[in-house]
């Protein structure tokens, strides 16, 4: 994989997984979640007027991926709600990466290498150690955060597929913000919220993270549309090493001796990936 590649993929999970902690250290996790996918779309809307839109062909896996997209966010959301974001997190983005290449492998026809699984296999042993100890604590969390990582897994292949078939990238994921900033405001307005009063109380959320947010996932479909999905999504998900730095120095969550062995079996982890 070209290290132009690999170096875009982890730039992306640091973004994603810069704004994630950023959500769980907000006092209304959902509200500031709802704030960052609206503020996100707002954005891209204007950007849109630039940039070629999607081909009809794509319009499916938009739709698709629109839904799944919420649903993972939701399923996070609610996960950060009752476990710490150094559990929900890594547990989530540890069944994603084995789904991914389970999916890629059956559905699409791509083919790992030994070196490929094996690291895939190390990124996602590495994230499940994060939480391992502290799942029969937080049953509820585990469900949501299992649900979080199955929903992301089908929205890696849905979009994956419908950046290959579109002509701009930009323009895919542009599209795909729009859209799913309308559902999520269609959403907020069921439950009785106001855009606009989520908007002033998750002001940063809305403009820093919802541009972290965009570029952190501009950068993985530029990924996926130019190399194996599966080691691009592996790549992404070692996000849960800047996740764990992140829920130390800023969440004040412990850094344990086992979380800190987790942590070199994901760089072992990138390294085959790297090479695969």
């Amino acid at each position: 994989m070209d290290g132009i590649l690999v170096a875009a993929a982890l730039l992306s999970a640091a973004l994603h997984a810069a704004w994630n902690a950023w959500v769980k250290a907000a006092p209304d996790p959902q509200g500031a979640m709802a704030a960052q996918v609206i503020g996100a779309g707002i954005a891209a809307a204007a950007l849109l007027t630039v940039v070629p839109l999607p081909p009809p062909a794509a319009l499916p896996w938009l739709v698709s991926s629109t839904l799944l997209n919420l649903l993972t966010l939701g399923a996070l959301v609610r996960g950060y709600a009752r476990g710490g974001f150094g559990f929900v997190y890594p547990v989530a983005r540890a069944v994603s990466p084995l789904l991914v290449a389970l999916f890629a492998t059956l559905l699409v026809g791509e083919r790992l290498s030994g070196t490929g699984w094996a690291g895939v296999a190390l990124v996602s042993g590495a994230v499940a150690v994060f939480a391992s100890g502290e799942a029969l604590r937080r049953p509820a969390a585990l469900v949501y955060a299992l649900a979080a990582g199955i929903f992301s897994a089908a929205y890696v292949l849905s979009d994956a597929q419908g950046a290959r078939l579109s002509p701009s990238v930009l323009g895919y994921g542009l599209s795909l913000s729009v859209l799913s900033a309308l559902a999520s405001a269609a959403l907020l307005r069921m439950r009785g919220g106001r855009v606009r009063a989520v908007l002033r109380a998750h002001g940063g959320l809305a403009s820093l993270g919802a541009g972290a947010a965009i570029a952190s996932y501009l950068l993985i479909l530029w990924v996926w549309s130019r190399g194996p999905i599966a080691i691009g999504a592996a790549l992404r998900d070692t996000s849960v090493v800047f996740a764990a730095l992140l829920a130390a120095l800023v969440l004040r969550e412990p850094l344990t001796r086992r979380r800190l062995g987790a942590l070199l079996l994901a760089l072992a982890g990138m390294a085959c990936l790297r090479v695969a």
